[in-house]
């Protein structure tokens, strides 16, 4: 393997990746073979210039830092890491993400933390379409806003977003619980607003706090969204909505 790995001047123990000088294929490939307990726990990757698959299937308690915009699948598949992107993300980061952290700090395209089943991941910026679909379990705030259909079919989880969303928020939804501070376009098929207790309350604080921003936002200008739970069964009578 011909990757051009160095040590970083700036922190002790800092492996450094250029990708203009090394391909993602050698990085990922490195980050693969690391061992339970690696002692290069921390990883900046530079040049990255919207590369596509950068640090996916990660499985191993490291910091990576990517300087610069990320294509698509972005961290796809992470177990334990901790990714910072320093810019914007391509369609699907975070993709079936099972635990850890990843923190765009710019916006995101479409289906960001699709079908992931845990972890954290928060958007600085905006997110596109699809935010959150099929989520198993991640929890996922958006410090901007959010596009049309984002918890589509969202299982288990939640959603943040302080911003506003697109239509059919929640379409479809089962048991996902989202948190939206703006204005929501349009809910989507079993969608509906409900009420804003002190459990939920406190699990917003709690998301809030693990994002960051506790202190940034009143938790009292959210509204709480979820599912009707009028399509778990087929009826015929809902039969449009399907």
């Amino acid at each position: 393997m011909n990757l051009s790995l160095k040590q970083a001047g700036d922190v002790a123990g800092t492996k450094l990746v250029d990708l203009s000088t090394s391909s993602v294929r050698e990085l990922n490939a490195a980050l693969h073979a690391l061992a339970a307990d690696t002692n290069e726990t921390f990883w900046k990757v530079a040049h990255p210039n919207g590369r596509h698959a950068i640090a996916a299937g990660l499985d191993a308690a490291i910091d990576i830092e990517i300087d610069g915009p990320v294509g698509y699948y972005c961290a796809g598949m992470n177990k334990r890491g901790r990714v910072i992107v320093n810019g914007n993300a391509g369609v699907g980061v975070g993709e079936n993400m099972m635990s850890g952290f990843i923190h765009v700090k710019g916006d995101a395209s479409q289906s960001a933390g699709a079908t992931a089943h845990g972890g954290l991941l928060v958007i600085d910026g905006n997110a596109s379409a699809r935010c959150g679909i099929s989520m198993k379990g991640i929890d996922i705030v958006v410090k901007g806003s959010v596009g049309h259909l984002s918890a589509f079919m969202g299982q288990a989880g939640t959603l943040t977003v302080l911003g506003d969303a697109g239509e059919a928020l929640g379409d479809s939804l089962y048991e996902a619980k989202l948190f939206v501070r703006g204005s929501v376009a349009g809910l989507g098929a079993d969608c509906i607003e409900k009420e804003m207790r002190d459990e939920h309350k406190a699990l917003l604080a709690s998301k809030l706090e693990a994002a960051g921003i506790l202190g940034e936002v009143d938790i009292g200008e959210f509204r709480r969204y979820g599912s009707a739970r009028t399509l778990y069964h087929f009826h015929v009578d809902n039969v449009s909505s399907y």
